[in-house]
Formats: structure tokens, sequence, C-alpha cells
């Protein structure tokens, strides 16, 4: 029996988005969790996966497409299958399908599986890019407008990305060896003394409504402690000379699972208002965000019931999901339902800073570099590590003590991090 699959919601603020790319074909055999076509959100590129096993009889809409969530985007049944769209459709109105695809008026709009055909091109206007050739150009400094794609309809690739990058003229971004390589929010390889205007990114778009949402509705105050991070840099190099390269912790991993334990003693910072029923929500579970950089901005990636798990643990889905973020594979739940957010910049030598909360939650927690700086011990003017850390706080769900106290408790296992091990 033919079903419909719709536009998935991916998220609670999301009302639209477009149908990059189709993965499967018409008339080609697909599984219940395959991936069937690409996505594109106010925050991500998802894959979108078949909820039925079946033939994809019918793509409804194309590649380029902005669909409405919960508009039908295809159709899957048995192979031979005959179905008339009207009826499966309800007789809703066919706005997003093609008008080259819509069946004479005299008769019911009837499809039927055949050969595998190629998808439609992307609609014209957008940057054609893969997921994969736009991580690799955020990571390489190049801007993706300025490659050439030799992909179907002038899509960049992979490919095109490393021609690009062996041309003469390579940036010193490009250059650097890996490990040296730092990721650009906007990339510009080289500045062009011409005046131009180019279309606003829908991730930096959506990162700028809900910013100035945040910073207009809830009231902000921050509260900044600093850290003795010597013992923790010190168990952090014991425990990493025990793992492979791949397997390594970050200072990160052990601040993730330090502020999740600390939630567990302050479960207004764990809350969210719900101002249509004004009420206070407590989430039943700690699910720590973590801001990663993208090509064109900050996307917030989810460790889910992160007070329930080992430091390694939540290193490994961390790195897990941060990779599928940067080729473009990421799932809805890797960037749904966080309840406190963590945002680090201390691989870029920030001493300190202050982040905007992540609506609905309450708090966010913005980190600084750890630093060699001039302590007074018993008198005595020593060497030691510190770090600061700044929480943004909503004061409409609390205040500056209950914020205080949270960056105590926090150091408990920042300070003894064997706490975190146990």
């Amino acid at each position: 029996m033919a079903q419909i699959i719709g536009m998935p919601k991916l998220g609670f603020d999301m009302a639209e988005g477009t149908l990059v790319r189709w993965v499967v074909n018409e008339g080609e055999q697909v599984t219940k969790g395959a991936v069937l076509a690409e996505i594109e959100t106010d925050k991500a590129t998802v894959e979108v996966e078949a909820e039925y096993s079946g033939v994809l009889l019918r793509q409804l809409v194309t590649q380029g497409t902005v669909v409405p969530v919960n508009d039908p985007i295809a159709v899957i049944g048995e192979a031979g299958e005959t179905v008339d769209i009207d009826a499966l459709l309800g007789k809703q109105p066919a706005g997003q399908i093609p008008a080259e695809e819509k069946k004479p008026a005299e008769g019911p709009a009837e499809i039927k599986a055949t050969a595998p055909v190629e998808p439609p091109s992307i609609a014209s206007g957008a940057v054609r890019a893969s997921p994969l050739a736009r991580s690799m150009a955020g990571e390489l400094g190049i801007d993706v407008r300025l490659v050439k794609g030799t992909g179907p309809a002038g899509r960049v690739t992979k490919k095109d990305i490393e021609a690009y990058q062996a041309r003469p003229a390579v940036s010193e971004v490009s250059k650097a060896p890996p490990a040296m390589r730092i990721p650009t929010l906007a990339p510009a390889p080289a500045f062009i003394r011409e005046t131009r205007t180019v279309p606003l990114p829908k991730l930096r778009a959506a990162i700028g409504r809900r910013m100035t949402e945040s910073m207009q509705q809830a009231p902000h105050f921050y509260v900044t402690h600093e850290y003795d991070v010597a013992a923790l840099l010190e168990r952090r190099k014991e425990i990493n000379a025990l793992l492979p390269e791949d397997d390594k912790l970050s200072v990160n991993d052990f601040i993730v699972r330090a502020a999740a334990l600390s939630l567990l003693e302050f479960p207004n910072l764990n809350a969210s208002l719900d101002l249509k029923n004004n009420a206070q929500v407590y989430h039943g579970e700690i699910n720590v965000g973590v801001a990663v950089a993208m090509e064109n901005g900050l996307l917030t990636v989810v460790n889910r019931n992160t007070d329930q798990k080992t430091v390694h643990q939540i290193s490994s889905e961390l790195k897990a999901m941060v990779g599928r973020a940067r080729e473009g594979k990421v799932r809805s739940e890797d960037i749904e339902g966080s309840t406190f957010t963590v945002s680090n910049m201390g691989m870029y030598e920030v001493e300190q800073f202050t982040a905007i909360i992540n609506p609905p939650e309450a708090a966010i927690l913005a980190i600084g570099s750890a630093k060699q700086v001039p302590v007074v011990v018993n008198g005595e003017i020593k060497v030691g590590s510190r770090m600061k850390m700044t929480l943004s706080i909503d004061h409409r769900i609390s205040d500056g003590v209950e914020g205080a106290r949270f960056l105590q408790a926090l150091a408990k296992y920042i300070e003894e991090p064997l706490r975190l091990l146990i």
C-alpha cells in the first residue's frame, strides 16, 4: 500500500525546509531507515530517512524547492503498484508538485513504478554544492562561491574543492597543515576590491533572528568565575597517553560532564519558560548542547542524558555528531532537545567572553582559554594554570546568587577532576 512521505519538522521553530537533493531516484527500492533525501533547514543540511520500505513511486517536489513542514514530498509503495495521487493526498492542493508532472484533468492522477530517472537539477540562484564540499571549503577557508562546479547542474563536488585548493594561487589558510587550520565562519580566501551584495546564508540568518529574540526577550545577566585547571590538565594528559589518537579526550569533554553534574544541584538552570501558560518547565533530562563552528555560523549539537555518561562516552558521541554536522549528514536528534549549552572558544586564545542564551534555555556557559599566569599561593608568587568561565542567565528564571553558587559547584569537578571519573 502506497504511503506519503512528508516534510519532517526538525525543530520547534521550523516552518519549512529546502529539499536539496534526492538520494533515491524514482523507481528505486528503498528500505525503512535508509537516507531518502537531504533537507536544508535554517540550522543545517539534514538527512531524511525513509519511514517505510518499498519503491519510491514518485518524487512530489523537485530539488531546490522550499516545502512547508508536513507537506508531501514523496510516495513510497510496492513495485508495479498503481496509485491515485489525488485520492492519496486527500485532494490536497498540489502546489508543490511541478507543473510538468501534473496529470490531465480528465482522469485521476496515476503513477506506476518505472526505471530510475535522473533527479531534476537544483533551482537556480542558490550555491550548488554537496554537503561534503561545503564542509571541506569551510575547513580550508575557501569561498565555495568562487569554485567552479563540475557536478550535475554545476554542483560543486569534493574534487572541485581539491582542484581549487591545488591551484597556483593557494591561500595561506589552505596551505597550513591540518592541525593548524582554523575554521572560519564566513570564509573569504582573498580580499576583493569590489563592493558586493550576497544572500545571507540560512544558518547565519537563523542565528541572527534567534539571538535577537533572545536578547530582546530574555533579561541576561552574567557571572564569571576563574578556575584552577592544573589538576584537570594533568589528568587529561595522563589519560590521553593511554588512548589512540582518534580517541583522545578534550578539555571540553570534561567541562561538559562537569556542567551536567552541577545541574543536578540547580534544576532552575536546566529549565525553560512556558510563556503561554505562565509556567516554568523543569526538564527531566540533562541534555547539554555544545556549540560547533560551521561554515556559515554556529550549530549546537546535543549530548543527551549527559549526567549519566562517562567523559569518554561524551567525547565519542560529540566527535560523531560534529563529524556528521561538518559532512552535512547531521540527524535531527543531533541538534534538537538541549536543555543547557556550553560554548568554548578556548582554542582561539580567548581569555573570556559572554554568550547569548540559546532559547528557550535558561543559561549558557562561555569557556575561555586555559592560561599559565602568576598566582599567589601561601604568600608566594607562583605559576598557575587558570581558566575563566562566564555564565549567562535568564533573570526571569534565576538570579545572581544561584548563578554564583552554580559556578562554585562546578569548581568541585573542574578543580578535583577525579570526581568526573567515578
